[in-house]
C-alpha cells in the first residue's frame, strides 16, 4: 500500500466489504477514519439495496425537502421488513374503522405503498370499503379516520380502484356502474347494466381507461374513458353469471367464465376485439380446453401464461392446468392459440364453497381451500403446505413479500416469502393477527394489504362490519 496514493487502500477496503453483511459493514465504520470512510460509500449501500430488492424507490433519493442516502434507505426499509416479519407487539399499530351499517362487500388501496414504492418515509394510505349499506368510505389507514363518505344507493355488490388516476369503481344490487373521483369521493359517472350482480375488471392500455364487467346474464360489456362510453357487449356464458374476469400482463387477452356450471369452459377473448370492435363481425375469443372451472389467475411475470383449478376425471376431482395464450395471424385470418404448458391433479376438500388461486412469480402458485393452504410450482411440486385455521379461509392477499390469510376463526395468518437452498421460494408462517370479540363477531370476511399495512373486514353479528386496520411504521 502506496502512502502516497491512498485511494488505492480507499479501494480495496470497498472491495473487501462487498462481502460483508449490513451488521458487519456498520461495525466495521467504526474502526477508523478510513475504514469508516469505505464503509460510507454509497454504492455500497445502493448494492445492497439493489440485492435485496429488484427494485428501489429512487424518487425518495431525491426528495426535495430531505435528503436520504442509500445506507438511510437500506437500514430503514430493513427495519420496516422485520417488523412485519415478527409481528410483536409495539411494532405496529391496529385501528378499528366504524361507520357502515351493513356488510362489507370489498376493500381496495386507494393510495397505497406497493413494494415498488414502500413508503417508508411517507406512511400515508387510503382504503376504500363497500358495503350493503348502499355507501363508499375511505379511510386514512394510519390515523384510522374516515376521509369521505358517498351518498347511499343501492345495496352495494363490488369496488376496484385505480391508484393510476385516483378513482373508485362501483357497482350496486340493481347493475349501476359508478366512477367515484379517490381525493374527494365525488361522483364522476355512472352506467347500467341491468345485472344484479357484476364482476369488475378495470385495466389501462397505451394510457387509454378501460372497464370490462361480467353481467348475471353471462355477458361481458366493455366501457372506456371517465364517462363510461359503451364500446361493445359479447355473451360469454349464457343464463350464468361471469364470476371470472381477469386481464393479461401484457393486456392482450381477457379471461372470462363462471364458476357456477362444471360443463362450461372460460374463454379467452382478444382485448382489442372488446375495445374497438368490428362492424358485423364478433369478438375474436377461444375457449380454453377445460371445463368446470374453479379459479384462474394469470402467471404476473409472463406475458400471456394463465393457470385454472378445474374439473377432473368426470367432476370428482380438481386439477390445475397452466396454458400459455397467443394469437396467429395468417394472410386471411387471426386464430387464437392456447397450448397446454403442465397439468397435475389437486388433493382439495370438493366441499370447500372457495377456492383461492394467486401467482407469486413465474414459478410459484399459492392456493388456498377450507383451512388448508399450500404453495405449488408450475410442474405441480408441492413446496409448502398450512393447515394453522380451525375455521374456512374468506379471503388471501399475496404480494412480493408476504401472504395473508383472513378466516372465519377470527384470525389473520402472516407468512412471509423466504428462499430456501434446497427447494427455492417457499413460504414461511410467522405469526398471527386477532380481529376482535366471537361474541360481537363472526370472523374476517376481506383482506388487503400493501407493504406496510394490512386492511380486514370482520363480520359483526349485528349486521355491522367493522375494519381492522394495522399498520407497521419505520
Amino acid at each position: 500500500m502506496d502512502p502516497h496514493h491512498p485511494h488505492l487502500i480507499t479501494d480495496c477496503l470497498i472491495h473487501i466489504f462487498t462481502f460483508l453483511k449490513e451488521e458487519d459493514l456498520i461495525s466495521v465504520s467504526s474502526v477508523c477514519k478510513e475504514w469508516h470512510k469505505a464503509a460510507e460509500t454509497s454504492w455500497l449501500w445502493r448494492r445492497m439495496c439493489l440485492q435485496r430488492w429488484s427494485f428501489c424507490n429512487l424518487a425518495v433519493m431525491r426528495s426535495e425537502q430531505v435528503w436520504h442516502s442509500w445506507k438511510r434507505y437500506f437500514l430503514r426499509r430493513a427495519h420496516l421488513e422485520m417488523k412485519m416479519t415478527e409481528g410483536r407487539s409495539g411494532g405496529y399499530t391496529c385501528k378499528s374503522l366504524r361507520g357502515h351499517t351493513g356488510r362489507v362487500v370489498g376493500l381496495v388501496y386507494l393510495q397505497g405503498n406497493s413494494a415498488q414504492h414502500p413508503g417508508i418515509w411517507n406512511n400515508s394510505t387510503t382504503v376504500c370499503s363497500a358495503s350493503t349499506d348502499g355507501t363508499v368510505r375511505a379511510w386514512d389507514v394510519q390515523n384510522g379516520e374516515l376521509l369521505w363518505c358517498s351518498p347511499v344507493q343501492s345495496p352495494l355488490t363490488g369496488i376496484l380502484s385505480d391508484e393510476q388516476h385516483e378513482v373508485v369503481i362501483t357497482a350496486d344490487s340493481t347493475g349501476l356502474i359508478k366512477t367515484w373521483k379517490g381525493q374527494t369521493g365525488q361522483e364522476v359517472a355512472s352506467y347500467s347494466t341491468a345485472s344484479p350482480h357484476c364482476t369488475l375488471l378495470q385495466y389501462n392500455i397505451n394510457n387509454d381507461w378501460f372497464l370490462t364487467v361480467g353481467t348475471s346474464q353471462g355477458s361481458v360489456c366493455t366501457l372506456a374513458d371517465s364517462a363510461l362510453t359503451n364500446k361493445s357487449s359479447t355473451m360469454v356464458c349464457d343464463t350464468f353469471k361471469v364470476n371470472i374476469l381477469l386481464v393479461s400482463p401484457d393486456k392482450k387477452w381477457i379471461v372470462a367464465g363462471t364458476k357456477d356450471n362444471d360443463d362450461i369452459s372460460p374463454k379467452v377473448i382478444y382485448t382489442e376485439s372488446l375495445i374497438s370492435p368490428t362492424m358485423d363481425e364478433d369478438p375474436l375469443c377461444q375457449f380454453v380446453p377445460v371445463s368446470g372451472c374453479q379459479a384462474a389467475v394469470f402467471i404476473p411475470t409472463q406475458p400471456a401464461r394463465l393457470a385454472i383449478i378445474h374439473c377432473s376425471e368426470g367432476q370428482r376431482n380438481k386439477a390445475l392446468t397452466v396454458f400459455d395464450v397467443n394469437i396467429k395471424k395468417t394472410k386471411y385470418k387471426s386464430e387464437i392459440q392456447v397450448q397446454q404448458v403442465e397439468s397435475f391433479p389437486l388433493t382439495l376438500n370438493t366441499w370447500s364453497p372457495n377456492i383461492f388461486l394467486e401467482a407469486r412469480d413465474s414459478n410459484c402458485l399459492v392456493l388456498a381451500a377450507g383451512q388448508e393452504l399450500w404453495v405449488y410450482s408450475l410442474k405441480g411440486a408441492l413446496l409448502a403446505s398450512f393447515k394453522e385455521h380451525i375455521m374456512p379461509i374468506s379471503s388471501i392477499c399475496v404480494d412480493s413479500f408476504r401472504v395473508v390469510t383472513a378466516s372465519q376463526d377470527l384470525s389473520l395468518r402472516v407468512l412471509t416469502w423466504k428462499n430456501d437452498r434446497d427447494h427455492g421460494l417457499t413460504l414461511e408462517s410467522r405469526y398471527h393477527l386477532l380481529g376482535g370479540s366471537h361474541t360481537m363477531s363472526r370472523g374476517f370476511t376481506h383482506v388487503t394489504c400493501d407493504y406496510s399495512s394490512i386492511v380486514a373486514s370482520v363480520e359483526g353479528k349485528d349486521g355491522k362490519d367493522v375494519l381492522k386496520a394495522y399498520s407497521f411504521t419505520s
